[in-house]
């Protein structure tokens, strides 16, 4: 589950033995984020969400347009203002919206990271309290792991929002990650190919090829609801072999291995 606020994992960069290093101390003894060549000079991996940043969405890119649009009529030009300065502020408004509904996510996110790492005690609101009742219905009791980061041997790693394997064959177990989005009909609720080829990809990348793997949406517009949607075994190998020639695509592109 993310923890920091309006940062996308699309810059996250892991060790060979799977320690996160999103920043690094530049040459002015400052720490800034990593980039594609301190990658390339520490051995770096990608992030899953880094790999993917190469295939198109054009649900998101139809998301931040329509973002725009409403800013453009929601935003007037001050007097005498400039065309440039005006389309600056309309860009800049639109990018706080996406800012705004990545903080609550991030939020909602912590409080669910925070009661399964200090369970047993109650939810501490109704984002948690769904998200918990749904997740124990669809899966019984688990050991829960959040957070944990990895990296494989193929060259990309990443951090898992939560997983649980089992005590009798490590590659068997579960494994989730929770995205909160505005939704108040569980019936519109839908996976989309990059939901799919990030679990694919933990699955691999955690080594657990057996496990079950489910998006779980929490909705931010209502507080309590939440919808999972587990992927069959069949979504899932059509998962890792889409994700699997993205990575090639990145590491050719990027000449980073």
């Amino acid at each position: 589950m993310k923890v920091s606020s309006y940062t996308s994992e699309a810059g996250h960069w892991y060790t060979r033995d799977g320690q996160p290093m999103y920043t690094v101390i530049g040459k002015n003894k400052k720490e800034r984020n990593t980039t594609l060549r301190d990658a390339r000079e520490h051995n770096l991996v990608p992030s899953v969400t880094t790999v993917m940043n190469v295939m198109a969405k054009p649900g998101l890119e139809k998301w931040k347009m329509q973002q725009v649009l409403l800013a453009s009529l929601t935003l007037p030009r001050r007097p005498d203002e400039p065309e440039d300065q005006y389309l600056d502020r309309i860009m800049e408004d639109s990018r706080e919206q996406g800012r705004s509904a990545a903080d609550e996510g991030t939020k909602i996110h912590a409080d669910i990271q925070i009661f399964y790492e200090k369970a047993p005690h109650q939810p501490q609101n109704d984002y948690v309290a769904g998200c918990v009742k749904k997740i124990a219905e669809s899966f019984g009791e688990q050991k829960w792991v959040c957070e944990e980061a990895f990296a494989h041997e193929l060259g990309f790693g990443g951090k898992c929002d939560m997983y649980a394997r089992s005590e009798l064959d490590p590659k068997v177990g579960v494994i989730l990650d929770i995205k909160t989005k505005e939704f108040d009909n569980p019936e519109k609720v839908e996976g989309y190919d990059e939901h799919l080829m990030q679990l694919a990809a933990y699955r691999f990348g955690l080594k657990m090829p057996a496990a079950r793997c489910a998006n779980v949406f929490v909705s931010r517009s209502v507080p309590g609801l939440t919808v999972v949607k587990e992927w069959a075994e069949e979504d899932l190998a059509r998962g890792w072999k889409m994700f699997a020639r993205l990575l090639e695509f990145w590491q050719l592109k990027n000449n980073h291995r």
